[in-house]
């Protein structure tokens, strides 16, 4: 003990000096790296990409991988660091036959650096190659090997490397110069890939093709002579042609990037996006766009959920067309006038409240209240028609007047619990027209509606239970759960059979097109759905359901002009019919038996039934038709 204290004594400055040195290389290193901005990705559910919005300073620098792809490893470390998982951040004959070689040249013509100094080197952004510049790469080398493992240093190499032009990281360049992820890419990419970091701003596809190409092929050659890939391989791979210029980044849903980016920016965000389905839905927007653009229609929008899980899985917020006409515009979650596409929300909430039944009669004739003269579409009349019937119709005059019997204030309110978000106003603001298209909505939250519809009754049949969180919101990042709350015994805005009977007046209308024999499908054809047009016919909805689907579509022109012929059956029912086709198939919905009571109805009159007469038959009612 008394030597040691001595010995200190002895070399105390050496001591302190050598304690200094230590912990200045401890914290020489900074905890982070790298701290560019990043671009928005945005993934489909099965790790697809599906667009990329450029960082903020212009690069196409993807969020962080720790994930590189084996051959583009095994090539990056054979092309540019043979030795990397033996030496400790750098290579001391690399260094001493670097120097020899400048030397020799009397300017810098060979580094000598490691893939770990490469790192230091794009962290720190120095551009000079000066003998000091290397000695503090190697010291921060070996710091970094001393807190990150290898390959965790292969990952920030490939994160931060440039490849030419504003590309940056491996990730990016990828999709930039082959159009796929780099754990698809060939032996010739991953070795195309590998090299271009070597001399970004002087070799790159699209600028001196002939040098990329011979350097590529002599990895490839390295590759051979080292039996990593057989000789079958290297011919093939050597025929693979360069790329001449960069890809365009895929855009497939490039609203939802819109949407993202805006609470997201600069992440990865792996959504619930079904890829293929939204190709598939992208391709029946641009053939619907096409015919519709013939007649001055540009734009319109498609939401599709899944109604167990409450997942988007496709998103179409406009039509391929053009910046004149609105193309970036993301009408999905714009207010646009909502036409009759409400009517079943007063349907459903009249044979809730017990104020009709299915057959009730509803007078179709003339009618003006105060100011207000509501005409039918056809502007015919039908007398007296079944209310199920004034549904399926979409009769204008029977609907105002089930709503001025139901009540505007009342209706509102049903609307407000339901969290329709952009009807902020007042019932009397709205008036009986909030029936007709008075009031504005969106495609988002008409579709979450209908799902609701149809949750609540496939929840009731599994559960004999309603959920407490039944008209929840939609979700698109994949990997969120939907809470639909707690199982309990009351109902929460309508009963599950007054949402089915809703259901089974929609699921009698009358189709478009090729569809005119729809009442012969099986059950698996069946779909419940409601179109709308709003006054001028600026806005044509369409909106469908089954057990496992919902399926949104808006038509029109997003500056709001009108045009003949834009309406729901003409122009949204086709795209909403060709978008079921693409989906699988679904089952009808199982009938709410616990909610439902069979009854005599007057077949005159369509109430209840006294207890004497002839004229009357039995149906099956929501029981709070009884009151």
């Amino acid at each position: 003990m008394k030597i040691n204290k001595a010995y200190i004594k002895k070399h105390k400055i050496k001591l302190s000096i050598l304690t200094i040195v230590l912990i200045v290389y401890a914290f020489c290193l900074p905890s982070e790296l790298f701290n560019e901005p990043t671009s928005t990705v945005v993934l489909s559910r099965e790790d697809k990409l599906l667009g990329a919005k450029i960082a903020k300073d212009g690069q196409w620098r993807f969020p962080e991988n720790n994930s590189v792809p084996e051959k583009f490893k095994t090539c990056l470390i054979l092309f540019e660091d043979e030795h990397f998982y033996k030496h400790p951040g750098f290579n001391p004959v690399s260094i001493y036959k670097a120097f020899q070689q400048n030397r020799k040249a009397g300017k810098i013509v060979r580094g000598g650096s490691t893939l770990t100094q490469q790192v230091i080197r794009l962290s720190r952004k120095r551009t000079q190659r000066t003998y000091f510049e290397k000695f503090k790469e190697i010291i921060l080398a070996t710091r970094l090997e001393l807190r990150e493992s290898k390959e965790e240093i292969l990952s920030l190499w490939a994160n931060n490397a440039p490849f030419g032009g504003n590309v940056v990281g491996l990730e990016a360049a990828s999709w930039r110069y082959f159009n796929r992820s780099p754990h698809n890419l060939s032996w010739a990419e991953a070795a195309t890939l590998a090299i271009l970091p070597n001399a970004p701003t002087l070799i790159y596809p699209g600028k001196n093709q002939e040098k990329l190409l011979k350097k590529r092929n002599r990895l490839l050659k390295k590759l051979l002579e080292k039996e990593i890939i057989d000789s079958l391989t290297y011919k093939l791979s050597i025929q693979e042609e360069i790329p001449s210029k960069p890809y365009a980044i895929p855009q497939i849903t490039p609203h939802l990037l819109q949407k993202i980016s805006k609470k997201q920016e600069g992440q990865l965000v792996k959504t619930t996006i079904a890829y293929d389905l939204q190709q598939q839905v992208n391709k029946v927007v641009k053939s619907h766009y096409t015919h519709l653009a013939q007649n001055e229609i540009y734009n319109a929008a498609i939401l599709v959920l899944n109604v167990k899980t409450r997942e988007v899985l496709t998103y179409v917020g406009n039509t391929p067309t053009t910046r004149d006409h609105q193309k970036d515009v993301d009408i999905i979650d714009k207010p646009r006038s909502t036409g009759s596409i409400l009517k079943p929300f007063l349907y459903g909430a009249m044979l809730d409240n017990g104020d009709i039944l299915q057959e009730t009669l509803i007078p179709d004739i003339p009618t003006q209240i105060g100011t207000y003269k509501p005409e039918n579409f056809n502007q015919d009349y039908a007398g007296a028609i079944p209310a199920k019937k004034a549904l399926s119709r979409s009769l204008n005059i029977p609907a105002v007047k089930m709503l001025q019997t139901f009540g505007t204030d009342k209706l509102h309110d049903y609307l407000q619990q339901m969290n329709f978000t952009t009807m902020k106003q007042s019932a009397n603001h709205y008036g009986l027209s909030l029936i007709l298209g008075g009031a504005e909505s969106n495609l988002w939250d008409l579709c979450k509606n209908y799902a609701a519809f149809a949750s609540t009754i496939n929840h009731y049949e599994g559960s004999m239970q309603y959920f407490s969180n039944e008209f929840c919101e939609p979700i698109y990042v994949y990997g969120e759960k939907v809470d639909f709350g707690k199982k309990q015994e009351e109902k929460n805005i309508l009963n599950a059979a007054s949402m089915y009977l809703t259901f089974e007046s929609l699921k009698e209308v009358y189709r478009p097109g090729d569809d005119q024999n729809w009442q012969y499908f099986d059950s698996s054809k069946q779909i419940a759905w409601k179109t709308g047009t709003s006054f001028g016919f600026r806005d044509a909805w369409a909106i469908g359901t089954t057990q496992d689907y919902v399926v949104g579509v808006w038509v029109g022109n997003a500056d709001g002009e009108g045009r003949p012929g834009l309406v729901g059956v003409q122009t949204a029912a086709p795209i909403l019919f060709d978008v079921f086709d693409k989906l699988p198939k679904s089952k009808w919905f199982t009938a709410p038996y616990n909610e439902m009571v069979d009854i005599e109805v007057c077949t005159k009159s369509g109430y209840r039934a006294p207890g004497i007469g002839e004229d009357k038959t039995s149906m099956a009612i929501a029981v709070t038709g009884l009151r």
